[in-house]
């Protein structure tokens, strides 16, 4: 398949008009609102002229901006920085309070947590979903999705039905949804609002009802119909298995284009054609698998995915997206890396599963795993057996292959969520890994942890090791133990300009959700659970200024997976969400940018954008979806500015040239900048 480039625009010429905060100068589109009167220039409302001659925006008394203001257009109004005071965050400090029933949140249950913005209010939506192929009575029988608006900070709606994000292909009676687990928004065909991706599982026609994986296109008012019934997407002249999903443009054509991984069959690459359409180009971009059982093969990742996570991200900064899927059962986590074919002049993608490191840890010690020690107290004259200790479990459940066991491949992981996030702020893209993991499996077994880009061409990482890093696991039932980590977020909750990390541990006794903060480069404490919250079994969160007072909240789900009353950490009666409003961050200084393309795609999903704050350059990517069976936070980017209250802007726009743009902006506000133009202000 050859490179499908949209034509390049010329980007409007860019002047130096507007003072930018301490005194730089702010790159701006030359669209002053000035008008030829008589032979002069006469500046319009709102701006006045400079002792330079030249427009500007100015107060009601006619004062040209100060040096630490920004001229907003559209408005003719000075933006000031809006300063706060807080230190980061230290022990013994309240950082969240719960929300939930202020937020109507109340009855609202499930695992699978997304952030769209349907109506295009910019107001942070929310879509949860129980988990599994399951559908909605919406007369008096049983919920399992819920699609829900946020009413400007008043709380949430429940528009599930009305919207009709899950209308369905065939007549399944009056009230009946369409299933929808898995979830990503994107806007597929540049019309500005952001459509939706809903996947299921076909492989029970029963629990399926006939449905199929389904794009929901948006008509512009927060309403959803039916994408093209002939669109590779919908999977449907063969099973689908899908567990997760993410929107990218990988060929930086302007169309958003999906990966989609599969659970035990082959994870697939869709081309979008723009009009909601899309077209399978999973072998012609070298993204084969195949379902051979070869050791060599198993051991280099060469085999399908058992796919529990999906995630597009440009690791290696080259422009082009890297795809990763997650995989269960400790078998290879997937890392394709794309590149640009020359010869062939289209998008390729090379296996660094392994050579990455992303694929498993490299311990690959077996001796430890209680089911080896059993087979080799009855088979001590068995390779490799002669120093194993005894069990410490009793023996009557065979539960090891020893010509199988010992392989690398089976010697990883069960990997749930990835996060893709600049944890170190040396302005490349990290990994931070969701993993289920039992005391029985041994050292062996992949252990939920960061994963640090060492910045190589070729896409490598480094494992420091949670206990290096601080990170902490209490493991509250003893010496039997679990650790359920199957998702997870990153996000600055206090406005330092550093990545905190929530962990969201479940399914099993002593398991509750885990919120880390970085106090220092890639040195983490535990925040408390009288600090922050106390959640039993958090199966699925998402983060967003739901708020729009500056810093970031959590949404939290719950699982009741293996409940047990007698251990700790039992489940609560009903998989209800939680949300949780951040009390401490917006006494902190942040800035909130709302991207939308013009050459790139229209959602500017792929847009790298770095924030400079004083001596702290962070690096963020609008991710298009991620996660354990579908994930999604804001595509508005929030950015924690430290001591700071102004920064320096720089935009890669995720386009065939990989255009860039800077700007100077005061802190304390959320501005929306389209490809080119100078921002303009988007506060509430």
């Amino acid at each position: 398949m050859s490179l499908r480039l949209a034509p390049l625009a010329l980007l409007p010429l860019l002047t130096l008009a507007c003072t930018g905060p301490g005194g730089a100068q702010t790159e701006t589109s030359n669209n002053t609102a000035a008008t030829e009167t008589g032979g002069e220039t006469d500046c319009g409302v709102g701006l006045v002229r400079g002792e330079d001659g030249e427009c500007h925006c100015g107060t009601e008394e006619g004062e040209i901006c100060g040096a630490d203001a920004y001229c907003d257009e559209p408005s003719g109004t000075c933006v000031e920085p809006s300063c706060g005071a807080a230190d980061p965050w230290s022990p013994g400090t309240q950082a969240f309070a719960e929300v939930t029933e202020e937020w109507n949140l109340t009855g609202v249950e499930g695992v699978r947590l997304s952030v769209t913005d349907l109506d295009g209010d910019g107001w942070p939506d929310l879509f949860v979903r129980r988990g599994g192929t399951r559908s909605d009575d919406f007369g008096a029988g049983t919920r399992h999705t819920w699609l829900l608006r946020n009413m400007e900070g008043l709380g949430f709606e429940d528009v599930t039905e009305s919207s009709g994000v899950l209308t369905p292909r065939q007549d399944l009676g009056p009230g009946i949804g369409r299933p929808a687990e898995i979830v990503a928004s994107a806007d597929v065909d540049n019309d500005g609002d952001l459509d939706i991706f809903t996947g299921i599982t076909t492989s029970d026609p029963i629990a399926s009802l006939g449905e199929t994986s389904e794009l929901m296109l948006n008509a512009g008012d927060g309403t959803y119909v039916l994408a093209n019934v002939d669109s590779e997407l919908r999977h449907a002249s063969s099973e689908d298995i899908v567990a997760g999903a993410s929107f990218v443009d990988v060929n930086r054509d302007g169309w958003i284009d999906i990966w989609v991984t599969e659970h035990g069959i082959q994870d697939e690459l869709y081309y979008g054609t723009g009009d909601g359409n899309f077209v399978q180009a999973t072998a012609g971009s070298g993204l084969s698998t195949y379902g051979s059982n070869s050791l060599e093969e198993l051991n280099a990742g060469a085999v399908h995915s058992r796919a529990w996570s999906a995630l597009a991200c440009d690791l290696n900064g080259d422009g082009w997206t890297e795809l990763l899927a997650g995989s269960y059962g400790r078998s290879t986590n997937h890392l394709w890396q794309g590149r640009f074919d020359d010869e062939g002049g289209f998008v390729a993608f090379d296996n660094r599963n392994v050579e990455s490191g992303y694929a498993r840890d490299d311990n690959y010690e077996w001796q430890s795993n209680q089911f080896a020690r059993c087979y080799c107290q009855s088979n001590p004259m068995a390779e490799g057996c002669a120093d194993v200790p005894s069990p410490a479990i009793a023996c009557d459940t065979p539960n090891w292959n020893h010509n199988s066991d010992r392989e690398p491949y089976r010697l990883g992981g069960n990997s749930g969520a990835t996060a893709c996030a600049d944890l170190d702020n040396d302005g490349d893209m990290d990994l931070y890994t969701g993993e289920i993991r039992h005391w029985w499996a041994g050292l062996g077994s992949d252990m939920s942890e960061a994963l640090i880009n060492t910045g190589a061409a070729d896409v490598t990482f480094e494992r420091p090791g949670r206990e290096a890093m601080g990170i902490v696991v209490d493991h509250v039932t003893g010496n039997s133990w679990d650790e359920g980590h199957m998702s997870l977020t990153t996000l600055d909750f206090d406005n330092d300009g550093w990545r905190d990390v929530y962990v969201g541990g479940s399914d099993y006794a002593g398991n509750r959700g885990l919120l880390f903060h970085q106090r220092d480069v890639l040195q983490f404490e535990a925040v408390s659970t009288a600090d922050a919250f106390e959640h039993n079994r958090s199966h699925g969160v998402v983060t967003a200024d739901f708020d729009r007072d500056g810093d970031l909240d959590l949404i939290v789900g719950h699982s009741r997976a293996r409940c047990d009353a007698n251990a700790p950490n039992d489940c609560y009666a009903t998989p209800q969400v939680r949300m949780f409003e951040n009390v401490y961050g917006d006494g902190g200084n942040w800035i909130q940018l709302d991207l939308e393309g013009v050459t790139a795609n229209r959602a500017a999903i792929g847009a790298r954008v770095r924030v400079t704050a004083g001596d702290v350059t962070q690096t963020q990517e609008i991710g298009g979806g991620y996660g354990h069976y579908g994930a999604q936070d804001d595509l508005v980017l929030h950015f924690g500015l430290g001591a700071a209250c102004a920064a320096e802007v720089e935009i890669r726009w995720p386009d065939g040239e990989l255009t860039t743009q800077q700007l100077s902006l005061p802190g304390g506000h959320r501005y929306q900048v389209t490809q080119g133009e100078r921002a303009t202000l988007a506060d509430q």
